[in-house]
């Protein structure tokens, strides 16, 4: 994975997701004089989605062949992946299908089929909802769109990285900044480690002095 790959992922996404802020999370510095702020929180529940799901999905299809997309797509999803590739594929004009366990919570189902995309439910494990989305892929001829262990996911997800540095570069940056100079630490929640890897490639590309945890 190359900044390059993120950097050309954001400017697909420009007008599709929402560059979330970095709002103030917790107390100020004790003894600072300025009041700067010792966390921010990037809330990415205010995408389009609920989710920043949409960055990967969205890029991802955006990079289909024109044979690709007039086939369509099939993804496995519980929930958030599925919904941003239903909404990805409803923007681009495109098939899509999306493999989902039968206990999902009917408030995903619900976002999926809001996007018109179909719905195959199967068992619970996530091996079922693969394997249905990898046989339907190739007796279908869709592509399979993975959720996490794709390239192009990652880069989208990875997007979110980017914005992470430039905002907290600005916060930094202005005389009386509202985020301490130096290092920082970036806290990424881990799943199947999409989003996680395309932030750290991010903000270590740009800032080697960072921390991921």
């Amino acid at each position: 994975m190359a900044l390059d790959e993120i950097r050309a992922a954001a400017e697909r996404l420009r007008g599709i997701t929402l560059r979330t802020p970095l709002l103030r999370f917790g107390m100020p510095l004790l003894g600072d004089p300025r009041g700067r702020t010792r966390a921010w929180l990037k809330p990415e529940n205010l995408q389009p989605i609920g989710a920043f799901k949409l960055r990967g999905a969205y890029n991802a299809l955006s990079l289909l062949s024109p044979a690709q997309r007039a086939r369509g797509v099939v993804t496995a999803s519980s929930g958030n992946h599925g919904q941003g590739v239903a909404r990805a594929a409803r923007l681009l004009g495109l098939r899509a299908v999306v493999v989902m366990p039968s206990d999902t919570p009917q408030v995903k189902v619900a976002g999926v089929e809001s996007d018109a995309a179909e719905i195959v439910l199967v068992g619970p494990s996530s091996e079922e909802r693969v394997g249905r989305a990898r046989d339907l892929a190739e007796s279908d001829g869709l592509a399979f769109i993975h959720s996490y262990d794709q390239r192009d996911i990652i880069s989208g997800q990875g997007t979110a990285g980017l914005e992470i540095v430039e905002d907290i570069t600005e916060l930094q940056d202005p005389p009386g900044g509202t985020f301490p100079a130096g290092p920082f630490t970036v806290l990424v929640p881990i799943g199947g480690g999409g989003l996680a890897s395309g932030v750290a490639t991010a903000v270590k590309s740009l800032r080697p002095d960072a921390t991921l945890l």
